[in-house]
């Protein structure tokens, strides 16, 4: 079974009665050097699973927040070999949260899937999302992931019909990530967009975890959603508090803002939700 450690830490999420926090952060932003520390201050802080970002040039399903630190992470150096780099660090210093590593296809082509497959493996990446490789192209990802243990996380819209859905079940992910607006990330958060009953239909048509993502920035954001998905994805908002901090302080800044969005998902049941 792919992905074995993100399935288990969401497997006891769901036992405790609570919505898993996942907190998205870019790779290199403000340095590569930076990034495993920011990793483990996050992992620390109360996450429950890491997306971290891959840098790159052309991010459209990015909104300001994220594609800012996208520019200030490649102008440091940093780009997909370094954030598997980042993973190996955190990974060697001790952190075992699931990390998620989040981009677009085309630095995965670059580098040549097969590589890149055995080098996430080997750093510590528990599963891959790429927001630009639809369910119709994403085996070509999918397979030599799979021959080393690596997941795939599709991506659901609102604007995605049943039939398309359904399919996402032959992928058996560890979960879902469900688009809560048709927009990009970090644009305003609205809970009646989402919907309890859209978010039960995926998660019965696809057999995972649902997290909704886009446009949370706050803790009552997250308490809302936390209500009724599996999963909460808070991005732009962890984004501009490290670009915020002083220099030097972003993983204490994070770790500070991470600890209250977990504090605001407390434990308690929510009824459909996966287990």
């Amino acid at each position: 079974m792919t992905a074995a450690r993100l399935r288990t830490r969401l497997a006891a999420v769901a036992a405790a009665d609570r919505a898993a926090l996942i907190v998205y952060l870019t790779a290199g932003d403000p340095s590569p050097a930076a990034t495993a520390a920011i990793i483990g201050a996050v992992a620390d802080a109360g996450a429950d699973v890491i997306e971290l970002g891959v840098p790159f040039s052309d991010p459209s399903a990015d909104g300001r927040a994220i594609q800012a630190a996208m520019e200030r992470a490649l102008r440091a150096g940093g780009g997909l070999v370094s954030a598997l780099a980042a993973v190996a660090e955190a990974r060697a210093a001790g952190v075992e949260v699931p990390i998620v590593l989040f981009g677009y296809y085309n630095p995965i082509f670059v580098h040549g899937v097969d590589g890149f497959a055995v080098a996430a493996a080997r750093a510590g990446v528990d599963a891959v999302l790429t927001v630009d490789l639809p369910i119709d192209e994403l085996d070509e990802l999918a397979a030599p992931l799979a021959k080393h243990g690596v997941g795939v996380i599709p991506l659901i819209a609102p604007t995605s019909t049943p039939a398309r859905i359904a399919r996402v079940r032959a992928l058996d992910p560890a979960f879902v990530y469900y688009i809560s607006i048709t927009g990009v990330t970090g644009a305003a958060f609205d809970l009646a967009k989402v919907g309890a009953d859209r978010i039960a239909a995926i998660r019965e048509a696809t057999g995972a975890p649902v997290a909704v993502g886009f446009g949370i920035k706050t803790a009552a954001d997250a308490a809302l959603v936390a209500a009724i998905a599996d999963g909460v994805v808070v991005g732009s908002a962890v984004v501009q508090c490290i670009a915020s901090a002083p220099a030097g302080t972003e993983a204490a800044a994070v770790g500070a803002f991470v600890a209250e969005l977990r504090a605001a998902m407390p434990h308690a049941a929510r009824p459909g939700a996966a287990s």
